[in-house]
């Protein structure tokens, strides 16, 4: 049978909803840890220390691995650790080569295929850098990176330069240097904690970093950047949440990219933090094998709102080195954006952005649906193809008189 994320990519959507099998809750269950005590599975630093980690361990647990996967395995850390946490491996088709979860995580021999295009540091962020790990690129908020350390390694990720310390980067945080920088320049009111993931901190050490940051009188609202909620659900704990409420306005950007990663553990995870108060935003990429189809993607945003996340961005893949294997193109993306406008809620459809390579930042691109305007009016097709006129005058002013009176229109 023919799998749904391997459909002809220039397919026409449907008007029936083939995805829908996509956005049932299913737990990740146990898998190989069928023995493992139930505080173990759900202990986080346990998930942590139980990795996969080397090639013999991905062999051993998955013997179907294709001839790529066994050399991008022991290839992995010249340029990205291989790091996947028990929960999350779980939710590897080891019978499917085109499995969307397979090929986020397990390296492949095409990672050590570098394009002239291609770039280590694809966002010019270390050129943004007034001090080492805090990032300054737009007029009013700057990314405060905490650690070089993730639960599981993505790999597309666009700081494979820094993550893992695979690459000899030798990324050290120097928290007084940064909280100093932001202390110092007014303009800052947004600070977002990145790395590397910083919920991978205690509790005790992220709360005194957020202490720190919220007692300057210029920051107006903090942001954490994190994927742990879904490689790491466990880690979402009630005294988590408690510790995380003291700290409003703050907002939680997750990543998911596909919707097998929203799991029953995942859904109650963010239902904890949702709960806590926290706004909860997705940025996903765009990858092929992944989530470079209509369906699944509709699927995928549909099912966050399912678990009180904002789809937020949908980014096209940094030209990372490396990455080429599963970069989907821009005209994909902007098919994909087409058949979410006008076919799913507003709520679910998210800015499909390119981060401009060298340092440009997030740049939002979009189906064209202005076709024409001039000082009278604007011509502009709907999600359906059909065109209408909207009347405009040069100077912001009517076009005609008003009427005498007006007819009170019937709203819907």
């Amino acid at each position: 049978m023919q799998r749904l994320d391997s459909l002809a990519q220039d397919a026409d959507l449907p008007d029936a909803d083939p995805a829908s099998s996509l956005k049932g809750f299913c737990s990740a269950g146990r898998g190989y840890w069928g023995n493992v005590s139930e505080a173990d599975w759900n202990n986080w630093r346990w998930q942590l220390q139980h990795r996969i980690q080397t090639p013999e361990q991905l062999q051993q647990l998955m013997p179907t691995l294709t001839p790529e996967e066994v050399a991008g395995a022991r290839l992995a850390n010249h340029k990205l650790a291989l790091g996947i946490t028990p929960y999350f491996f779980n939710l590897i088709d080891p019978a499917d080569e085109l499995c969307p979860i397979r090929w986020q995580v397990i390296p492949r021999e095409q990672e050590t295929h570098t394009a002239s295009w291609e770039m280590s540091d694809p966002c010019g962020e270390d050129s943004h850098s007034p001090v080492a790990g805090l990032v300054h690129r737009y007029p009013d908020r700057v990314l405060f990176m905490v650690t070089d350390r993730c639960a599981s390694y993505c790999r597309y990720c666009t700081r494979s330069r820094l993550v893992s310390n695979a690459t000899g980067y030798d990324f050290h945080p120097n928290f007084e240097a940064q909280i100093d920088y932001i202390r110092r320049t007014p303009s800052v009111r947004d600070v977002l904690l990145s790395g590397g993931d910083p919920l991978l901190l205690s509790d005790e050490k992220l709360e005194t970093l957020l202490s720190r940051l919220r007692a300057i009188p210029h920051v107006e609202f903090l942001r954490i950047g994190s994927r742990i909620p879904i490689f790491l659900p466990q880690r979402i704990t009630p005294a988590l949440c408690d510790m995380l409420r003291q700290f409003h306005p703050l907002f939680l950007s997750v990543h998911s990219n596909h919707p097998r990663e929203l799991t029953t553990e995942v859904r109650d995870a963010l239902g904890r933090l949702a709960d806590a108060g926290i706004p909860l935003g997705n940025q996903s990429v765009l990858l092929r094998h992944v989530n470079d189809n209509p369906e699944v993607m509709k699927a995928h945003v549909q099912k966050l709102l399912m678990c009180r996340v904002r789809p937020y961005y949908i980014y096209q893949c940094d030209l990372i080195a490396g990455s080429a294997h599963l970069r989907a193109s821009v005209r994909r993306g902007l098919q994909i954006m087409e058949a979410l406008r006008g076919h799913t809620t507003g709520y679910a459809v998210p800015t499909y952005v390119i981060d401009a390579p060298g340092g440009g930042g997030k740049t939002p691109v979009s189906p064209e649906y202005v076709l024409s305007r001039n000082a009278d009016r604007v011509v502009i097709r709907n999600y359906e193809g059909k065109l209408f006129e909207y009347p405009e005058a040069s100077d912001g002013t009517p076009l005609f008189e008003a009427p005498r009176e007006i007819e009170k229109s019937e709203w819907v």
